[in-house]
C-alpha cells in the first residue's frame, strides 16, 4: 500500500475539481488533521449504506490484496473493517461508534500508519444535503503519535489517498 507522493498530489488535483473538498489542517511531525467534504446525490438512508458497502467505493490500489471485493465494515461498536483473502486478513480499523446514518467512527491506522504506532480517529458524518434528495458527507481523520512518526512528511499522501476515497464514495465509484 505504497504510494508515492506524486501520484498522490495528482489524485488530490483531480479530485478537488470533481466535488470533494479536501483540506490537510494541521500537519506536525506527531499529528495530522485531514478533512474531506463532499455531496453525494444520494437520500441519507441510500448514502449510509453506500458507505457500510465500503467494497463498492474503496479504491483496490489501496488494499492489501489488490481487491477492494475483498472488503467489509460491520458496523457495530467493537465491529471490524477487515479485509479477508486467502493470502490473509487485515483489519483496517475497528468501530469505535455508529450512529445509523449519521455518524459512524473507527480508530483505522490506515496502511503504513498500522506500524507506526499511532493514534487515529477516522470519522464518517453525514447530513442532510444542500438539495433535496442529497446528503453531505465531512470526513474527519485525525493521527497522533510520537514525534518520531514524522507524520508532516506523510500528511499530502494521506490526504490524497483519503480525498480519492471520499471522491470514490460521493461518485459512487
Amino acid at each position: 500500500m505504497r504510494v508515492a507522493i506524486a501520484a498522490a498530489l495528482s489524485s488530490a488535483a483531480v479530485l478537488l475539481s470533481g466535488g470533494a473538498q479536501a483540506e490537510l489542517k494541521a500537519s506536525a511531525p506527531d499529528a495530522l488533521v485531514i478533512q474531506v467534504r463532499a455531496e453525494v446525490l444520494l437520500d441519507r438512508d441510500d448514502a449510509w449504506a453506500r458507505l457500510l458497502d465500503v467494497s463498492s467505493w474503496w479504491k483496490s490500489s489501496h488494499t492489501y490484496s489488490g481487491n477492494a471485493d475483498n472488503m467489509n465494515i460491520d458496523a457495530v461498536a467493537g465491529g471490524c473493517w477487515c479485509e479477508l483473502w486467502s493470502g490473509g486478513e487485515v483489519e483496517h480499523g475497528r468501530v469505535v461508534a455508529v450512529m445509523p446514518e449519521e455518524m459512524i467512527r473507527f480508530n483505522a491506522p490506515l496502511g503504513p500508519l498500522q506500524e507506526m504506532g499511532v493514534s487515529t480517529a477516522l470519522t464518517f458524518t453525514l447530513s442532510a444535503g444542500s438539495k433535496p434528495n442529497t446528503t453531505s458527507v465531512v470526513v474527519d481523520f485525525k493521527v497522533s503519535g510520537s514525534s518520531l512518526s514524522k507524520l508532516d512528511k506523510l500528511g499530502v499522501v494521506i490526504d490524497g489517498v483519503i480525498s480519492e476515497q471520499v471522491a470514490s464514495y460521493a461518485a459512487g465509484k
